[in-house]
């Protein structure tokens, strides 16, 4: 039986497919974008003691389905700046999450800070693509990737200018993502073929990140008391969507996520 991944993944591969755009093409686009913001960097600049905020603008989900599916990007981004996330988060599938490239460019214009291209990667023209959008990061999904196109699409996106979220769920992945350099790595609690969410997976897999590594923390992370967990794991970084698109303000559901280690 055909998981959540694999419907996901294999429609974006039947449309990987059918595009013919010259990569050489999208690559030379892609490196005469305005720079990027830096990503990692956001998230490493922090207060100690205090988890960097990736706060994501999303619709719904396969599992879930709506969420916020009437929200409006651009002020969602500005609520969420006002409570002083590092990043953003923006999904730009379509088909399962309801996100679009429209919503991308409209969050990003609204604020100064970083923002992720939260899709599916299976292509190099996905990479040039999120660059030429204006992402100043992509997401890499280990799970959905062979050796090889990890390898070149992390390559790539350093190559055009941004930083690769490199997404893992379990030890393996996480060898995998270190063997291509990666240097901002995210665990998910989500389980991709359920979807259902373990809350632990992501400080039992901390100790095992390597020191020099960036770390990003995602899903199941419902309020203060999560990030405080994660904080003390060891994460620089919470990945933070379904919580925050709900929230009646959030913009103070950002503060009190923030609050962890700060005495406020």
């Amino acid at each position: 039986m055909a998981t959540y991944l694999d419907r996901i993944l294999s429609d974006h591969r039947e449309s990987a497919s059918s595009d013919v755009r010259s990569l050489d093409g999208l690559i030379a686009q892609a490196r005469s974008a305005p720079p990027a913001r830096g990503f990692d960097l956001a998230l490493r600049g922090a207060p100690m003691g205090e988890p960097a905020i990736v706060a994501e603008v999303k619709r719904r989900s396969p599992s879930r389905g709506d969420m916020a599916a009437d929200l409006d990007p651009a002020q969602t981004a500005e609520q969420y700046a006002l409570g002083g996330a590092a990043c953003l988060s923006v999904l730009t599938d379509v088909r399962y999450f309801g996100g679009s490239v429209d919503d991308l460019v409209a969050a990003r214009g609204a604020v100064s800070v970083p923002v992720l291209r939260k899709d599916f990667t299976v292509d190099a023209r996905d990479v040039c693509d999120a660059r030429i959008m204006g992402a100043d990061a992509v997401l890499l999904i280990v799970a959905a990737l062979d050796n090889a196109e990890l390898a070149d699409f992390h390559a790539l996106a350093l190559e055009i200018g941004m930083d690769a979220l490199v997404e893992v769920h379990d030890e393996a992945e996480l060898e995998r993502a270190v063997a291509v350099g990666a240097r901002l790595v995210g665990v998910n609690q989500r389980d991709l073929t359920t979807f259902e969410v373990d809350s632990e997976r992501a400080v039992r897999m901390a100790p095992l990140i390597p020191g020099s590594v960036t770390r990003v923390a995602e899903s199941g992370i419902s309020g203060p008391p999560d990030a405080s967990t994660l904080v003390k794991a060891g994460y620089h970084a919470l990945l933070v969507g379904e919580s925050l698109v709900t929230a009646g303000d959030r913009t103070a559901a950002i503060k009190a996520l923030r609050g962890v280690g700060t005495g406020e």
